[in-house]
């Protein structure tokens, strides 16, 4: 279904042409973006609770306040939307921080996507069975009589052998082959020494070759169900899915991608390269639009966030329960059922510059393409780095802030400084222990015992030199 809302000069145009109206009551934002090349846009997102963004830019009238005519409409699967927004049915949308570098090396559909706004940090987590849980619970630490957390695959991995011992295939689930949740769910079972398989792109991208656990794709709104169903056996999706599990009765989420990678950039606002080439100013209007949403959604240590719960439960965004989605945005996480414990950054919309597209979280996605083979060739370091500049746009992020900064709606504070190299300081928070500086991401893929490092590909389903 599509949503949408007129903006403010365009209602007082029609009724101009039969009414008298008052011309302060419905005259448009001062501040507004001039110059708008294209003012009736469509924006498409998926059912997860990270699509906030557009859904509060939308409600709380800041697309309005920037002389836009926006529609939102859910799509059903990662692949239709990115293919609308490739061929120009949707102007943007809600995507996988994968998707535009994904399709930028042509990793599936080929086409220049960027992105100027990177939508939250964290905001998944890994849920296994019931059956799963009941049988790697002997091999997990506890205290006081509850799990010791962060859960590590290596409790999972006897469970794996047991399973290939009897020659039955362990199937998990993940939304999409350049998505977020690929990655983490092969980074925690590669990190626990479970090998989660490999592309070779074009002849097999199954992503299954030599794997222990094997990875196929499922639409997020549909990982319960297909657990529940016994198809997988546990899934790396965002919320409200981990938690519906948790609702239902049918699983236990065991990690959040807080304790994979504390922050770690989780999905993006992408359009066509062509789409932000000819409509600069309606660019720098959605990229504002969309930073003020972020700062509602965070300001006052989330005090907005029930709110947000509400909006977000609305059949025409997330459509489920309110209890079901606030159990995970609104400061705490459940595991199973009734360990719920504090964990106020797992949503993040703006603290921590959650909304700048960082070079090295490009980077970060790319060494991953290269270590499961979706990129099967060797690259050298400069390569990583053209492709996150061509594909990250924090000029136009910076720009789109500069004028929020003049027109008093933000402070300098909330953003990096002018001289911002695009590069986080060393990352030191994964499950593994293993640094990640995204100025050295040779450097970097030679760290891991598991994965394609160096002159390696795969090469008729086997690793070669």
């Amino acid at each position: 279904m599509t949503y949408t809302k007129f903006p403010l000069k365009k209602l007082v145009k029609a009724l101009s042409l039969g009414l008298t109206v008052s011309a302060l009551s419905l005259s448009t934002s001062v501040n507004a973006v001039e110059n708008l090349e294209k003012e009736e846009l469509k924006f498409g997102f998926i059912k997860l609770t990270d699509m906030a963004p557009l859904a509060i830019a939308y409600e709380k009238g800041y697309f309005e306040d920037e002389g836009l005519y926006v529609q939102v409409q859910a799509q059903a699967n990662w692949k239709v939307l990115l293919d609308r927004v490739i061929n120009g049915e949707l102007d943007g949308a809600h995507m996988l921080a994968g998707q535009p570098l994904g399709a930028t090396i042509g990793f599936g559909t080929k086409a220049d996507i960027i992105t100027a706004f990177s939508m939250d940090l964290n905001g998944n987590a890994i849920t296994v069975s019931n059956d799963i849980w009941k049988q790697m619970k002997p091999h997990v630490p506890m205290e006081g009589g509850k799990p010791v957390h962060p859960i590590k695959a290596s409790s999972l991995k006897p469970v794996v052998e047991k399973y290939k011992a009897e020659g039955k295939p362990f199937n998990m689930g993940m939304v999409f082959p350049v998505s977020t949740h690929n990655y983490e769910l092969r980074y925690w079972l590669a990190a626990g020494g479970i090998k989660p398989g490999y592309y070779s792109p074009p002849q097999d991208i199954s992503g299954q070759i030599d794997a222990d656990a094997l990875l196929s794709v499922t639409p997020p709104p549909q990982m319960p169900a297909t657990m529940e169903a016994g198809t997988i056996y546990g899934y790396c999706v965002g919320e409200p899915w981990n938690q519906q599990a948790v609702f239902k009765g049918i699983g236990v989420p065991v990690v959040t991608d807080y304790e994979i990678w504390k922050d770690n950039p989780e999905k993006v606002f992408g359009v066509s390269k062509e789409w932000a080439d000819k409509y600069p100013n309606t660019h720098l209007a959605v990229v504002k639009a969309l930073i003020r949403a972020a700062m509602w959604l965070d300001a006052d240590n989330n005090k907005n966030r029930p709110e947000a719960v509400k909006i977000l439960s609305e059949s025409k965004y997330v459509g489920a329960d309110y209890d079901v989605i606030a159990n995970s945005m609104t400061g705490t996480f459940e595991y199973e059922k009734g360990d719920k414990r504090p964990m106020p950054d797992f949503n993040t919309f703006f603290r921590n510059n959650a909304t700048y597209p960082y070079y090295s979280d490009a980077i970060w996605y790319l060494t991953q393409m290269r270590r499961w083979g979706q990129v099967n060739e060797p690259k050298d370091d400069a390569w990583f780095m053209d492709i996150a500049k061509k594909v990250y746009r924090p000029d136009i992020y910076m720009a789109a802030a500069k004028e929020l900064l003049a027109e008093g709606k933000a402070k300098a504070s909330d953003f990096p400084a002018d001289g911002e190299s695009g590069f986080k300081p060393a990352q030191t928070h994964f499950i593994d222990g293993i640094v990640y500086d995204g100025s050295k991401p040779n450097e970097y893929l030679a760290k891991f015992p598991i994965g394609l490092k160096g002159k390696q590909k795969v090469v008729g389903g086997k690793i070669v030199e």
